[in-house]
């Protein structure tokens, strides 16, 4: 048994393990070097891990929206980012006009509200173009073709809105009641994170009981195990794909307008970076499973805001958090390498598998 196993084993499998291990052992040095060091205080590390799940709920958000369109068409909408920009980089203007009738900090929860609401509306559309145009004349097209399109088709949506709305950065206005920090027992937290994190938390739950016990989740899933098979038990399999694009995009609007609260400023640009981190937190939990998407996404967020602290400070690095972006894609990397179904692997019938 050993012997049949060593000959399968090839130089590229001893490179991929050997810098695995590396890789392992100086995380682990870097850690113990860290901790012993106490270098961070409690409140510190505290203040990091809050930075971790804000993000990491952000991220989530996004992620759902890979992991639906690819549980349904089998395709990646690498466009999806453009999706999540659309929404903010739109309701940046209507922000701007209530604080201008002074209505924006006089109501708050409405001014909120409607900014949200807008960004859902057109995250939403974009969503729906995308499956309308670009999408749906090629869903019996060989896999690579919608790749490539939805590539092209984040390029275009970048530069539409970079023409419609221009290059420069568009600050949202300060929202006064977010500003300021909430005594949780010894934890000091920013309103505007606890906020993020609680509402980040609600929306991957609702969309969750969405997916796994309604009869829309139900008709998803069963269009995701066999396309052909539901339409013939009577399910609209377009309508159903129309809809998982309309939730994908929703989802993407709210992360939208909790990333503003957090980062404050929109641009055309914006959702390519949280994009593909968000891409690498579905492919961490399994991309196609919808507890993984939350999943892949927390810890995404956790790694990015600890990790470069955590693990590079005790190796003697300078200048740390410039290698956060360095640490989330090195994840994709060695997530594809070494477990590419994700933690929880994809859901797939024997038939795909």
């Amino acid at each position: 048994m050993l012997k049949r196993w060593l000959q399968t084993i090839t130089l590229t499998d001893v490179v991929v393990w050997a810098i695995g291990l590396i890789i392992g052992i100086a995380v682990i040095y870097g850690t113990i070097s860290t901790l012993r060091a106490g270098i961070y205080s409690t409140t510190q590390w505290i203040d990091l891990i809050i930075g971790g799940l804000k993000l990491g709920g952000i991220y989530a958000l996004i992620a759902l929206g890979y992991t639906l369109v690819y549980g349904i068409l089998r395709m990646i909408n690498f466009a999806h980012s453009e999706v999540f920009m659309s929404g903010p980089f739109t309701a940046v203007f209507l922000a701007k006009f209530l604080h201008a009738k002074g209505f924006y900090n006089s109501q708050p929860i409405i001014s909120l509200l409607l900014i949200t609401i807008l960004s859902v509306g057109v995250a939403i559309g974009i969503a729906l173009m995308l499956e309308r145009i670009a999408y749906r004349p090629l869903r019996n097209a060989p896999r690579l073709v919608p790749l490539i399109t939805a590539i092209g088709a984040s390029f275009f949506l970048q530069y539409t809105f970079r023409g419609l709305y221009g290059n420069d950065l568009e600050s949202y206005p300060t929202m006064k009641v977010l500003q300021g920090k909430l005594s949780l027992g010894i934890i000091q937290i920013q309103r505007a994170d606890l906020i993020v994190i609680i509402a980040a938390f609600i929306m991957m739950l609702l969309l969750y009981i969405i997916v796994q016990y309604t009869k829309m989740g139900k008709a998803m899933r069963s269009v995701s195990e066999d396309k052909e098979t539901a339409a013939l038990m009577g399910i609209d399999v377009d309508k159903i794909i129309v809809s998982t694009f309309a939730l994908g995009g929703a989802s993407a609007g709210i992360a939208g307008i909790l990333y503003i609260l957090i980062f404050n400023t929109a641009h055309f640009y914006m959702g390519f970076i949280p994009g593909l981190k968000a891409f690498t937190a579905a492919v961490l939990g399994g991309i196609g499973n919808v507890p993984g998407a939350w999943l892949g996404g927390m810890i995404l967020g956790l790694l990015e805001s600890l990790g470069p602290n955590l693990f590079l400070t005790g190796l003697g690095v300078p200048a740390v958090n410039q290698l956060k972006d360095a640490i989330a894609f090195t994840i994709l990397v060695l997530i594809l390498i070494f477990r590419p179904t994700g933690l929880l692997g994809e859901r797939l019938s024997k038939a795909k598998a």
